[in-house]
């Protein structure tokens, strides 16, 4: 990452009030650049845009990306020149629930955000994010390339391969020789503080072990590629960079990304709740869940060979750092701390650290 690329950018955040989406939006702050925000209200209470009062850090605009005229709207009067399209229904038992929400949110929006950038001279970059779950899950023992086909049978996983989809049929047929280059970003599960979304691991642990009681597992053999939120938001900044400079989109390197965390990363669910509850101490432990569940996948891994070798993008966070400053975040938000200082100090140390070869 090159910092002083960001000083004064005009940036525009779909999904600014969500988890990554706040993260991402006040790195940018910090950054310098002017970030304008554009989605629904905070998707939980608390929420981490609240809890930071990220509304006086950027251009805070609320609207809903299935709503084509107010994404249009936005764009005018942002004239963004670098987009991170965030805004989504991100939750795989949600999608069971609601799946017309989820294919709206997820697919359509993604089109009413790639047609206002096509007719926003201003833009330069579009990374649009989607998820590691987009691809064709074999539950192989191996990452899963670029290259690699796109599926998805639940709901969520299926319509992020279409947003997939519909972005390489827009940079193929709008923005080839346009005045902007488009991209997607795909990443693993993410921790960090400030989630609190339903049924999603950390939040239940850290909700769970406040209150002294176990945290009940419904697949604790589940296998996921985990990382800190500023690892994929590293990537997607450093891919910006390039993307600017005329990489990706307009070259034949492809359009997809994938920004995953090294093999040991990847742990399972029961292993990752035995260090978190280490960290947290107290007795904190947990149990199984034997209820009826929807199926979710065993295993997934990425292969980052391309963003490796193209962008010189690593993590920095090993698994085990990455639930340190996770279960650190939390504890001063419950104790009644500082919360926004620990979150610019937990930025402030994370360029500095080695990169994980």
């Amino acid at each position: 990452m090159n910092p002083l690329f960001w000083e004064r950018k005009r940036v525009l955040v779909t999904g600014h009030t969500g988890f990554k989406g706040g993260w991402l939006s006040l790195w940018l702050h910090r950054l310098g650049a002017e970030v304008h925000g554009y989605s629904l209200a905070p998707p939980t209470t608390p929420s981490f845009f609240d809890v930071l009062s990220l509304e006086t850090s950027i251009n805070d605009s609320r609207g809903d990306v299935r709503n084509r005229e107010q994404v249009s709207q936005t764009f005018a009067r942002a004239q963004p020149e670098v987009v991170f399209h965030l805004a989504a229904q991100p939750l795989v038992r949600r999608s069971y629930a609601d799946p017309v929400e989820t294919y709206g949110t997820n697919v359509m929006g993604t089109v009413h955000v790639l047609d206002a950038a096509r007719q926003t001279p201003s833009v330069r970059v579009v990374v649009v994010v989607t998820t590691d779950k987009c691809y064709e899950n074999k539950e192989w023992p191996w990452g899963y390339r670029e290259i690699d086909r796109l599926g998805g049978r639940d709901p969520y996983s299926n319509s992020k391969a279409c947003a997939e989809l519909v972005t390489s049929a827009y940079i193929r047929s709008f923005f080839a020789n346009s005045h902007a280059a488009v991209a997607t970003a795909r990443a693993g599960n993410v921790i960090g503080g400030g989630d609190w979304a339903h049924e999603r691991l950390l939040p239940d642990i850290v909700g769970a072990f406040n209150e002294g009681r176990p945290i009940r597992l419904r697949n604790p053999g589940a296998t996921r590629p985990w990382q800190h939120v500023l690892d994929p938001l590293s990537g997607y900044l450093q891919l910006a960079e390039r993307m600017w400079d005329g990489g990706s989109g307009r070259d034949d390197d492809g359009d997809g990304w994938n920004f995953g965390p090294p093999d040991s990363g990847a742990r399972s669910v029961a292993g990752v709740v035995e260090v978190a509850a280490l960290l947290w101490g107290g007795g904190a432990c947990w149990e199984s869940d034997p209820g009826d569940h929807v199926h979710e996948a065993q295993l997934l891994k990425l292969d980052c060979t391309k963003a490796h070798t193209l962008l010189n993008w690593h993590p920095r966070l090993d698994l085990e750092t990455a639930l340190s400053w996770t279960v650190d975040w939390y504890r001063c938000y419950y104790s009644g701390g500082d919360v926004r200082s620990l979150t610019l100090r937990q930025l402030d140390r994370y360029l500095p650290l080695r990169p994980i070869e």
